[in-house]
């Protein structure tokens, strides 16, 4: 038998064993999705005397990690918390800083519901578009956008610290999303997530590239954390899958390791997903070779 057809008999092996891979992110992330959705809707109904079973009834500003963050120059100074945020925000803070010294951004693309929302309307913009999809704004203006989002977190950190109000709800896609029954939602956070559900019909997760303060935090873990996207010279092909497969259009196939703020750790990239070569491209905290 040549060589050649032992390839050719290869290959669909390999699609074979790389398809009966479970979904694990996915699951993960439609677990927590509608876990937010119950603790949201039954925070509801309890106000007006029911509840659901087993699902608690904390407040969405309870369970948002970046509550803790807006927080923490008011809990420095003074000891108390900005307006509306809970004791949990703090713990689900350090967890969220402890994971992502681990891993990165973790919480961006396995956890985060609204980055799961984003990740499913986009399926819709891959059918509209096609290989466009994610790929319509020119590089040299997508390059600048992806700074956008510091700038919105200075600013909500400044107006949170000279007002101790949580001013950031107004403007919070998130926070309309899982609230839109409820009329402490301003107009503006209805208008933006407006904008972030057309734009991902065209863009893989817009609000996260551009304008999420709490995935800017998280970002800079990745020029330090311990565990990275890691791909190995010596066995890459240079078939650009790896580049093709990320939402956040990361050049993984240029790098030895993933240090870009972007990156969300979604693995998309990996052997065990995109990339053909096995142990290429790996998330370890060993080099590449």
């Amino acid at each position: 038998m040549s060589q050649t057809k032992i390839q050719q008999d290869s290959i669909p092996i390999l699609k074979t064993t790389k398809s009966r891979k479970p979904k694990i992110r996915f699951y993960v992330q439609t677990f927590f999705f509608f876990l937010v959705a119950l603790i949201t809707l039954n925070k509801a109904l309890s106000e007006v005397g029911l509840s659901i079973p087993y699902i608690s009834n904390g407040s969405l500003h309870a369970i948002c990690p970046f509550g803790g963050v807006a927080s923490l120059y008011k809990f420095a100074t003074v000891g108390t918390f900005v307006q509306k945020i809970h004791e949990s925000s703090f713990v689900l803070m350090v967890i969220a800083f402890l994971l992502a010294i681990l891993f990165g951004p973790v919480i961006c693309s396995w956890v985060c519901p609204f980055g799961t929302f984003q990740e499913w309307l986009s399926r819709i913009g891959r059918k509209l578009f096609g290989k466009r999809f994610n790929h319509l704004i020119p590089a040299k203006v997508d390059s600048i956008l992806r700074y956008l989002r510091y700038v919105v977190l200075f600013l909500v950190l400044y107006l949170t610290f000279t007002s101790t109000k949580l001013i950031f709800q107004d403007v919070d896609p998130y926070y309309a999303l899982f609230q839109f029954w409820s009329d402490e939602v301003a107009v503006s956070a209805f208008i933006i997530l407006g904008v972030t559900i057309l734009m991902s019909l065209v863009i893989d997760r817009p609000w996260c590239k551009y304008a999420c303060p709490y995935g800017a935090v998280l970002g800079i873990f990745n020029l330090f954390r311990i565990f990275k996207i890691r791909r190995a010279t010596s066995s890459c092909t240079d078939c650009k899958l790896c580049d093709r497969s990320c939402p956040m259009n990361i050049t993984v196939s240029s790098r030895k390791a993933v240090l870009n703020h972007q990156c969300i750790s979604c693995l998309s990239c990996t052997s065990e997903n995109s990339c053909p070569m096995s142990d290429t491209v790996e998330f370890s905290t060993k080099g590449g070779k």
